[in-house]
């Protein structure tokens, strides 16, 4: 919401007409004769052999999973294999002029694109790149494989001539790519990502996606780190023609497209960004056809007019061809280059199988399926190799040979469990439980430069008017201070977020809201002065693309800050953060890491679908972090230690307390400094031994006035323990209280069935009977809709329903009187109700 760009009546309500410019369709027409001024022979050679190493390749695995076997040998493959077969040229047209500074994301037909990608690179780098590439890569485990000869595997003619480094990489990306789908530890992604979510970064070949659009906004973040990090290269997004119906695919190109990065970003990082949005248009999503059933614009190439003046540069290209492919993709490379992104390509093409190999395509007639293979590609390119005289029928005979051998020795060495075995998930400490989170801790995530920023530290605005608050919530005489005298926890919360931005260069944040408002509840207020735009700016609303994105942009390695304001819209970005943003880590055998910290807040006062704790979702998603500090010490510590980690954190806030100053931490209060609060770990906020109560998020302070009471009118100490942290979680220092006390009540504003907190109480229950004196017991919100403001106390848990759970299911208090019945019988009735 910049002032500078002003909204004015007279232009925004004047006539006329938009006009658009007519969208190019399958334009290009020279033959392959004619091209032999701009390609080499060995060059278009080449091309023929990267296509039919592809549809080797993938006519193996479908032998593999409709007959159980390759060649006479068998193997039981039993996961998915999407095959690509009939799209090979579209895959290797795009992949020539590319350069491993260029990177593709793919979907779950993603085999092509990999081999094709990773052919281009193996042609390019310099062959001791090559050769150290593979030799560090997973410390030379894959490249051992690679290099072992085994009795049964064929030796065959070379696929590359010229140099043995190159043949022997070819071999490398072959038996790694297949390893890889069969699940082998020696794969490119130790087995944990399997056929849908391969990828090799070396050769620019990053994270393919087994959800349809999901790569889309994940692209973006990529082209965005590209973009205001000043990296090389370009991004191309290949999904399918179904994804452009996907709510990802749409958040992710109104984010592409958005007219700050060309208006607003400063210079040098002011531009489109550099990426393009291929369609790989095979015309079936699954069985359904976008063509005349599922979709209504016909020419998927018209969606680019809608979205920008340019119309996205909007092309549909003929993908039988790879040198149309090629010639595309030089184009669309010189409009990235001149910052005029984003592109888009609807790129023709057919697979001859069925979506999977299980799928029999009763939904297409066998006629249609013919009318391609008439045109295959392999056919009419092999034809024009022999009649412009490049190539002879006994050299295509022998390229045949090696490439079949080629493919043989990757299966046979790939389906071997004593040279391939798999991951053994079966012990402790096992390869997944060492990667769901790589638990690195980096201040800056390039110590190369200096971090951009608009003014010194001291010179921010806030930062002065801080200066002047106390750093403790209570006086010198011990008495609490008003909270307008005080630092609050979202005052803490922008010391470390500042901090942070003047130590990581890569560190950008943005949401709704986030630049000139100062953030929905005041967080960000100051540091719009601090930063500039490419640093913090605001996003559309499209929460689903605020998180896909940061997951591109870390992928790509920068720190993201993101915000979706309520925890309520965490359904809106559902996907991106249950299978984008928790997965990538874990499914890249500990590859990839994934520091990115989602803000989201918990809010009370506006009813039913803004003021819903949702922190027991995010905690039962493994790889997800999940932290709920309630205090401003510990909101700056546990800020400091989500922003230098290396692991997604979703970071829930309340906005009950955003002005609560520190009542825990003596005169000293929040320190001015860097300080971090180890993830994980709950906090004894009040000692005690008659019983202990477990508080999550806002809860803390009722549950405090709920210790007074019973102190104050039944003599009972409880102790109280902030939790701070749902994942991880050490119980320790919780069973260390329950021993002392023996019972245990566990408090937070999230519904109360499904809740983390009866997790932890069977935990508890578990690890502590022989201590307990009664079992542990759960107060959280009713299992209703948040009800309107005026009734909140109606459905949150506050002090007197802490007191009726302590009085009914723990410890009789004499004379107590329940506020609401809450025995066995009335919470029996309403589990039989679900509510």
């Amino acid at each position: 919401m910049p002032k500078s760009l002003k909204i004015l009546p007279d232009e925004m309500r004047r006539a006329g007409q938009i006009e658009f410019t007519p969208i190019p369709l399958n334009q290009y027409r020279r033959t392959l004769k004619e091209e032999l001024d701009r390609f080499a022979r060995e060059d278009l050679v080449r091309i023929y052999r990267d296509m039919l190493i592809i549809r080797t390749f993938e006519s193996m695995l479908d032998s593999v999973k409709k007959t159980g076997g390759y060649r006479g040998i068998a193997y039981n493959h039993r996961g998915p294999a999407h095959l690509s077969i009939g799209q090979e040229a579209a895959a290797v047209g795009q992949a020539f002029l590319l350069d491993v500074n260029d990177h593709i994301f793919g979907s779950h037909r993603s085999h092509g694109e990999i081999l094709a990608k990773g052919l281009s690179a193996i042609e390019k780098l310099p062959e001791e790149t090559l050769q150290q590439i593979m030799e560090r890569y997973w410390d030379g485990a894959t490249l051992r494989v690679v290099e072992k000869r085994i009795e049964q595997a064929p030796e065959g003619p070379p696929l590359h001539k010229e140099s043995e480094v190159r043949n022997l990489a070819i071999d490398y990306l072959l038996y790694g790519a297949l390893a890889e789908i069969f699940g082998r530890e020696t794969g490119f992604n130790k087995g944990m990502g399997g056929s849908m979510h391969a990828f090799f970064p070396p050769f620019g070949i990053y994270p393919n996606n087994a959800i349809v659009g999901g790569s889309a906004d994940i692209s973006v973040g990529a082209a965005l780190y590209k973009r205001v990090q000043r990296k090389p290269g370009i991004v191309i997004c290949n999904i399918g023609d179904a994804a452009i119906t996907c709510g990802p695919t749409w958040e992710a190109m109104c984010f592409a497209n958005m007219d700050q990065f060309k208006t607003l970003f400063e210079e040098p990082y002011r531009g489109g960004l550099p990426i393009i949005f291929n369609f790989v248009n095979n015309f079936y999503g699954m069985g359904g056809q976008l063509v005349g059933e599922t979709g209504g614009f016909g020419i998927l190439a018209r969606v680019g007019a809608g979205l920008n003046a340019s119309q996205m540069h909007a092309e549909r290209i003929d993908g039988y061809n790879p040198l149309a492919v090629i010639d595309a993709i030089a184009r669309k490379k010189e409009i990235l280059a001149k910052g005029e992104g984003p592109v888009l390509l609807d790129t023709v093409t057919y697979r001859y199988s069925g979506h999977s190999p299980s799928d029999a395509s009763s939904y297409r007639e066998k006629s249609e399926v013919e009318e391609w293979q008439r045109i295959d590609s392999l056919i009419t390119y092999r034809r024009e190799l022999l009649e412009a005289g490049l190539i002879t029928e006994s050299e295509l005979e022998t390229m045949q040979q090696a490439v079949e051998t080629a493919i043989l020795r990757a299966y046979l060495k790939a389906i071997d469990l004593d040279i391939s075995p798999r991951a053994n998930l079966f012990q402790p400490g096992c390869l997944l439980e060492q990667t769901m989170f790589s638990n690195q801790h980096v201040e800056s995530l390039d110590n190369t430069r200096k971090p951009v920023t608009l003014l010194p530290h001291q010179e921010n605005p806030r930062v002065q008017r801080l200066a002047s608050r106390s750093r403790s919530g209570i006086g010198p005489d011990g008495t609490p201070l008003p909270k307008s005298r005080c630092i609050g926890i979202r005052d803490a919360l922008f010391e470390a977020i500042l901090d942070c931005f003047e130590t990581d260069p890569t560190l950008i944040a943005y949401g709704e809201e986030n630049r000139d408002w100062g953030g929905a509840f005041g967080v960000y207020q100051g540091l719009t002065e601090s930063l500039p735009y490419h640093r913090l700016f605001n996003a559309p609303i499209a929460e689903g693309a605020i998180v896909g994105t940061a997951v591109g942009y870390a992928l790509e390695g920068g720190r993201a800050l993101v915000e979706i304001m309520y925890c309520d819209f965490i359904g809106r970005a559902g996907d991106e953060i249950f299978n984008q943003l928790a997965k990538w880590q874990a499914m890249s055998g500990g590859l990839l890491r994934m520091p990115v910290v989602v803000r989201v807040s918990v809010g009370s006062k506006y009813g039913a679908q803004h003021s819903q704790d949702w922190t027991s979702l995010c905690a039962h998603i493994p790889g997800l972090k999940v932290v709920f500090p309630a205090t401003p010490y510990d909101a700056k510590g546990l800020m400091y230690a989500a922003l230098t980690g290396t692991d997604p954190v979703i970071f829930f806030e309340s906005q009950r307390i955003y002005d609560q100053p520190e009542l825990f931490h003596g005169a000293e209060g929040v320190p001015e400094g860097r300080y971090m609060v180890p993830i994980g770990q709950p906090d004894v906020k009040r000692t005690g031994e008659d019983i202990t109560i477990l508080s999550v998020g806002a809860t803390l302070y009722r549950a405090l006035e709920a210790a007074d009471i019973l102190e104050k009118e039944y003599n009972l100490k409880a102790e109280i323990i902030d939790a701070r942290s749902l994942v991880p979680f050490d119980y320790a220092p919780v069973l260390e209280s329950v021993k002392k006390t023996g019972r245990i009540l566990l408090t937070s504003d999230a519904c109360e069935r499904g809740s983390i907190l009866q997790t932890f109480a069977a935990k508890i229950a578990h690890f502590a009977f022989d201590d307990l004196d009664a079992p542990p017991i759960v107060v959280g919100a009713r299992n209703w809709i948040t009800p309107p403001d005026e009734i909140e106390e109606s459905f949150f848990p506050y002090p007197s329903d802490i007191l009726d759970a302590i009085h009914t299911h723990i410890l009789p208090l004499p004379g107590y009187t329940p506020k609401r019945v809450c025995d066995k019988s009335d919470l029996l009735w309403r589990s039989r109700e679900g509510v």
